[in-house]
């Protein structure tokens, strides 16, 4: 019986041998199977995640980009009507002192500038030595809308353009007056400003649009046969 018992140790010793019991304890950890299985877990939820960031991040970035192209067409929409608005019947003189009408306008982007009138209401908050009145320009210039402004109206040079509008393909323009439109204006002392302005935009991407601008609403006809008094 001693000799039996010497030949074969008990199964918790087994262990100690190199051999595995059927039934592991929790003190010896995970087999190389269960880690493997836990990172390729681990693996999945962080591409979902990085999947999921970029995904915002791009979004965000297309919203923003958006939301910036429509503020500048409501800046190009309030200086366009701002301008024409207070669109005035006084004419200038170039830099070379040729007389210019008081408002002209082409049929759209074919030409350089596309509109030059005189405004009114430019407001002189430092009380420089210049007139209430401006002269500015509207053009498209390598895809941007841009508008040009003159210290003076007369003989002088235009300041840098201001960028109001980026990615533009074509501008279309027309003019009315007395239900009638025309694809150009070129004022007149009869005639020195129309009545109102059609602008068509298209982008880069195909999409167009249309706005339609009232000029020169403070202004008052100075024929002789319209005075009063």
């Amino acid at each position: 019986m001693r000799r039996r018992e010497k030949g074969f140790a008990p199964l918790r010793r087994s262990a100690e041998h190199g051999f595995t019991p059927v039934r592991r304890s929790a003190e010896h950890g995970f087999t190389l199977v269960e880690v493997m299985i836990s990172l390729m877990i681990f693996g999945l939820l962080a591409a979902a995640g990085v999947a999921l960031l970029s995904f915002s991040v791009r979004a965000q970035a297309s919203t923003g980009a958006k939301l910036e192209d429509v503020q500048a067409l409501n800046r190009l929409s309030s200086a366009l009507a701002a301008d024409l608005a207070q669109a005035s019947a006084r004419r200038t003189r170039n830099e070379s002192g040729d007389l210019l009408p008081a408002f002209v306008g082409e049929s759209g982007s074919a030409a350089t500038p596309m509109v030059r009138l005189v405004r009114g209401g430019w407001s002189n908050l430092d009380e420089a030595p210049r007139p209430g009145e401006q002269k500015v320009e509207y053009r498209l210039d390598r895809g941007e809308l841009q508008r040009v402004a003159y210290p003076m109206l007369d003989g002088a040079g235009a300041l840098p353009p201001a960028v109001l509008l980026t990615h533009v393909r074509q501008v279309g323009l027309r003019y009315r007056l007395d239900g009638a439109w025309s694809e150009n204006w070129q004022g007149t002392p009869v005639a020195a400003l129309p009545q109102a302005l059609e602008m068509r935009v298209v982008r880069d991407d195909g999409v167009e649009f249309r706005q339609l601008f009232l000029v020169g609403a403070g202004y008052v006809d100075r024929k002789p046969g319209n005075a009063r008094g």
